[in-house]
């Protein structure tokens, strides 16, 4: 990891998110009533959707670190894709709802220039976000989390949903009305997108999608450094949450004594864990290999 404190990072990053969420909620609600802006308030509805999203992410994180036990002996950590999957789904409700309401404005002509007030709740909503953003991917990443990297781009969607907003309000301002609601329809395509995105991840991961090449490659070579090993029968590899649970069977000479074996597998695992970050269990099986 890149910094000592990035695991305690994961619990506080999701609080700072609502905070940050529901501030917005409160600061783009009351400027889009004050402004008679539409695109702010759907932007406003969207942060209501984000404050939600970290409420499940929140969850999902504190599931996801319970211990293995009986009914789940890989652990909780599959928890972190369906709270991916449900922030998507999130977005892609809370979209169909503005663009819903910015067709019924176009074709009922229910929209007007919206007072230049409105511009600085966009502006403040991209500052915000778009630090949210950063922040959250960079605790996703360090802690391997699908969770907390899908609340990021959560913060992500609004940060550029706003910068849209930005732009409507601007032409609305000057002598194009229109271009507010079209505003919004445009913001809630970006979402969508988003949205899918999101949920086709979580759906890979639910599905026990091979990892990287590359990680599989770091821990070939691994194993093919240890002394005593002759072969690599299979490896496999999946991720469970946050962790990357690791089967590998490698090839030993026949006549080894149990605990030389015992030691080959102490020693692969070891090294396996220290060489590859976010490893989970690693489970290690010996195929006996007849030398001549």
């Amino acid at each position: 990891m890149k910094y000592p404190h990035c695991p305690e990072c994961r619990y506080q990053v999701v609080w700072y998110a609502m905070t940050s969420n529901v501030f917005m909620v409160f600061f783009k609600g009351t400027l889009s009533i004050l402004s008679g802006c539409s695109a702010l308030m759907a932007d406003a509805l969207h942060s209501s959707a984000d404050v939600v999203a970290s409420g499940v992410t929140m969850a999902s994180m504190r599931i996801s670190g319970k211990p293995a036990d009986d009914s789940h002996v890989y652990g909780h950590g599959k928890i972190q894709f369906v709270s991916s999957a449900v922030v998507g789904m999130l977005l892609i409700v809370g979209a169909m709802f503005i663009i819903y309401g910015a067709v019924r404005s176009i074709i009922n002509h229910e929209y007007s220039s919206p007072d230049a007030i409105a511009l600085l709740g966009a502006g403040v909503s991209v500052v915000a976000n778009e630090l949210m953003y950063r922040y959250q991917s960079c605790v996703g990443r360090e802690n391997n989390s699908p969770a907390i990297i899908a609340n990021a781009w959560d913060n992500r969607s609004d940060a550029i949903s706003s910068i849209a907003v930005m732009i409507g309000i601007a032409l609305a301002i000057f002598g194009y009305p229109i271009a507010d609601p079209l505003a919004a329809a445009g913001v809630a395509l970006v979402i969508i997108h988003i949205g899918v995105e999101l949920i086709k991840d979580a759906i890979a991961g639910l599905m026990d999608t091979s990892p990287e090449v590359e990680e599989l490659r770091k821990i070939y070579e691994v194993m093919r450094g240890v002394g005593g090993i002759l072969g690599v029968s299979y490896m496999r590899a999946r991720t469970v949450g946050d962790a990357l649970h690791v089967e590998v069977s490698v090839e030993v000479d026949a006549s080894l004594f149990v605990y030389e074996g015992d030691v080959i597998v102490d020693v692969l695992r070891e090294r396996i864990v220290n060489a590859v970050d976010h490893i989970g269990e690693v489970y290690v099986f010996l195929t006996p290999l007849e030398v001549v």
